[in-house]
């Protein structure tokens, strides 16, 4: 699901498939996260290998035309399916509307017109089924009904979204990966991975819920007083548990310290650098130092020591975890 589409083009038409395939390579990055790097998680999904829209994500005035390139014939459709997975071994097609999920009505979803909430509320109820057990799907395909059995796979439970800004951007709030368009667009290949995979580890780490047991105060007052010790233990275990998730989802674990080679002294320096988060070139140092572990383990799926501690209180030392560079 992409966030909300306001500016229209003199094409609407190529304006909604580049929108489509830049929601699509999020959601097929984000599905071979999830998929692969189940067997670390505790909280798991069906895969389905679905990328949903929804027609209130359009601003008003392309509504129309929206309705019209991707079929609308409920407010919830198929923007995409994630090739070989079980969606489309299912047989069930982009611009296919959706009826049910499972025992997930669409139309008895509710939310706040022009917003992305009814979307939201039906991808979180499909969460909460069970991760392997078969789900029916309902949906409308030029104009006629059509019924498929899904199998789905177990997938660690997050949603991932792109975010249409032109800035750079990434986050995570325990249930949902969000990167910016630009950051995608300008860090192609595995280095914009790298990126979702760390803010993926946080969710897997159950970082949010437990930076809120500390008391910690978010936003621009996050690098400040007793709040820093815990972000910054945060930010460097969502470092090193990002490459084992590569590694199991079989894209190159190097790429992590290579984004932040480039990232670092143009957007992460100097004046720009947050005190809730370490220095770039130590998170390189970091992140080299985890790969070579992970590249002489043998056991499949990689797995940190990080897993069995997310349930710990956080205790602030983020310096054992640091390696600096020297």
């Amino acid at each position: 699901m992409g966030a909300r589409v306001g500016e229209a083009a003199p094409d609407d038409s190529a304006l909604f498939e580049q929108l489509r395939a830049s929601d699509l390579e999020m959601a097929t990055i984000g599905w071979r996260l999830a998929s692969a790097n189940a067997p670390l998680c505790d909280r798991l999904e069906p895969g389905l290998g679905l990328q949903l829209h929804t027609l209130d994500q359009f601003a008003s005035q392309l509504r129309d035309s929206a309705r019209s390139h991707f079929k609308f014939a409920t407010p919830v459709a198929i923007e995409g399916v994630i090739p070989d997975g079980p969606a489309a071994q299912a047989g069930l097609r982009p611009d296919d509307s959706v009826v049910r999920i499972g025992p997930v009505d669409i139309a008895a979803g509710t939310g706040k017109p022009g917003t992305t909430q009814r979307l939201v509320a039906v991808q979180l109820a499909v969460a909460q089924l069970p991760p392997t057990q078969p789900i029916e799907i309902a949906a409308i395909r030029d104009g006629a009904p059509l019924t498929v059995t899904v199998q789905p796979i177990p997938a660690c439970r997050s949603r991932f979204e792109l975010e249409l800004a032109d800035n750079f951007s990434a986050s995570a709030d325990g249930s949902m990966v969000q990167v910016s368009s630009k950051l995608l667009e300008t860090y192609r290949g595995d280095r914009v991975v790298a990126a979702i995979a760390h803010e993926f580890s946080h969710n897997i780490l159950h970082h949010r819920d437990r930076l809120e047991a500390r008391g910690v105060t978010f936003g621009m007052l996050a690098g400040f007083g007793g709040n820093v010790k815990y972000f910054r233990q945060t930010e460097i275990q969502a470092d090193i548990l990002s490459v084992y998730l590569l590694a199991n989802a079989g894209y190159d674990p190097k790429a992590a310290p290579d984004f932040w080679r480039d990232f670092g002294p143009k957007y992460a320096g100097g004046m720009f650098r947050s005190r809730s988060h370490p220095y770039w070139r130590d998170r390189v140092a970091t992140l080299e130092a985890e790969i070579a572990r992970v590249q002489a383990d043998p056991q499949r799926p990689h797995v940190s020591k990080l897993i069995a501690e997310r349930d710990q209180p956080l205790d602030g030392d983020w310096q054992a975890l640091l390696v600096r560079k020297r």
